[in-house]
């Protein structure tokens, strides 16, 4: 892994720990690991384990399950996990087994998950109540068809749980906030990203196709210890950028337009989530200029209120308003500033939320909303900032000059005791920075 954190064993069962101390004596949470995916015929797609059963033990293989239980305010787990078999070994890859699981994740004890339903009614026998983390259907009827087989025992003694429900919102409250170790990988995983960003600055011409910049980032990254991008790779040339989630990333790059790259790389399940945009020819057009920095005014305001006690939603109304006066001053909207933003006039050019948690998923789980209030941020909340303003081509009563222009700038934000820190800052973002690196990469390459 080329010296890159991962986080330590001892972090895991802690969060164990940590997740059935908040929940009342008697309980029982299960997590079951993702499914497998089946890609064309007899091959899967790869493989990524589910961010919460990979949250609370470190596993990344299928066919795994983990049951935790809390007695006399102690907690025991067990992990259910494939068992080692030589040939399906030699077809699909080492698997930890039966016999290491419980030195190597730090679990109680660890059974083959082939022994999942006899694990179960011994476990659902006088829990009071049952969890699930993202239930899915397959693991609910195999909870419930054990709890059947205990209603049928009851005269012999056998207690069926009272309570069955999800234990999410618990997970997410605790996955929001980062420790020290995840800080120092996502930390590594914004500044692996903000490399290949930069690379793919350098290697920008006309003509060269939005899936051969893909391609950069995701060799880029996993050059540096990346073994998995965070995400679908958004790479949107000219008028593409006006399409929020454009993936079809088949067009060539043309002179004169601009370009959108939103890509991020993960690195041990966290995720980084970076969008720059800059000149396929590495100078800007005044229009493009004028949007652009527009753009950047925005993602400035927006970070500099990122601080502890400040609402979620401060960033957004700081972008806002910067987005509003500019698309004033630029001729694109008229009228009075504060009735535009309270009429949301802007909406038609910037479409979405300035920003969401980001974590061991890019989209990371956690309420914004306490109580119907915007939360306050606090330290160890990730977040992205990600302003942006997008002029569709066939948008009516515009000058023309603007037409096609989508910008949008991104960078990721961790909140700390004293302000914040800005994981991804490292890649060039002024005009003036991205034309010096772009039009210096070209000189060399001609040169």
């Amino acid at each position: 892994m080329n010296g890159l954190q991962q986080l330590p064993r001892a972090e895991y069962a802690q969060r164990r720990q940590q997740l059935m101390a908040q929940l009342p004596e008697g309980a029982l949470v299960l997590v079951c690991a993702a499914p497998t995916s089946v890609r064309n015929g007899d091959v899967d797609h790869a493989y990524r384990q589910d961010s919460y059963f990979y949250y609370l033990t470190g596993f990344a293989e299928p066919g795994s399950a983990l049951l935790l239980r809390l007695a006399g305010g102690v907690v025991d787990s067990v992990l259910l996990c494939r068992e080692k078999d030589p040939l399906q070994e030699t077809w699909h890859g080492r698997r930890l087994g039966v016999e290491a699981a419980p030195d190597a994740l730090q679990v109680s004890a660890a059974k083959p998950i082939s022994e999942l339903e006899t694990v179960l009614d011994d476990w659902l026998d006088g829990a009071k109540y049952v969890y699930f983390a993202q239930a899915r259907e397959d693991v609910s009827q195999a909870v419930q068809a054990s709890a059947a087989r205990l209603r049928g025992r009851i005269r012999q003694g056998s207690q069926v749980p009272e309570f069955y429900g999800d234990v999410d919102a618990v997970l997410n409250e605790m996955r929001l906030f980062k420790s020290a170790a995840e800080v120092t990988l996502m930390r590594q995983a914004g500044a692996i990203s903000a490399r290949a960003h930069q690379r793919l600055m350098q290697t920008t011409r006309p003509g060269v196709m939005e899936y051969q910049l893909a391609a950069h980032f995701a060799h880029a990254c996993s050059m540096e210890g990346s073994q998995r991008l965070a995400y679908g790779t958004i790479v949107a040339g000219g008028e593409n950028a006006c399409i929020l989630h454009y993936e079809n990333n088949n067009q060539a790059l043309q002179d004169g337009d601009l370009v959108l790259v939103d890509a991020g790389c993960e690195l041990d399940y966290y995720a980084a989530d970076i969008t720059r945009t800059y000149p396929v020819n590495g100078c800007f057009s005044e229009p493009q200029k004028a949007i652009y920095q527009l753009v950047l005014q925005a993602l400035d305001a927006a970070i500099a209120v990122v601080q502890e006690g400040v609402t979620v939603n401060a960033m957004q109304v700081a972008a806002v308003d910067v987005i509003t006066r500019g698309l004033v001053d630029l001729g694109i909207l008229q009228g009075d500033v504060d009735k535009l933003i309270a009429d949301e006039a802007y909406k038609p050019f910037y479409l979405h939320n300035v920003g969401h948690w980001l974590g061991m998923d890019v989209h990371d789980v956690g309420n914004y909303k306490l109580y119907a209030q915007w939360r306050p941020l606090q330290a160890g909340m990730v977040t992205t900032i990600e302003p942006g303003i997008y002029i569709a081509p066939d948008t009516v009563d515009i000058d023309p000059q603007w037409l096609g222009i989508g910008v949008r700038i991104e960078d990721n934000i961790l909140v700390t005791a004293t302000g914040h820190e800005n994981f991804t800052r490292q890649v060039p973002v002024t005009v003036a920075e991205i034309e010096s690196l772009m039009q210096q990469a070209a000189q060399q390459e001609h040169g």
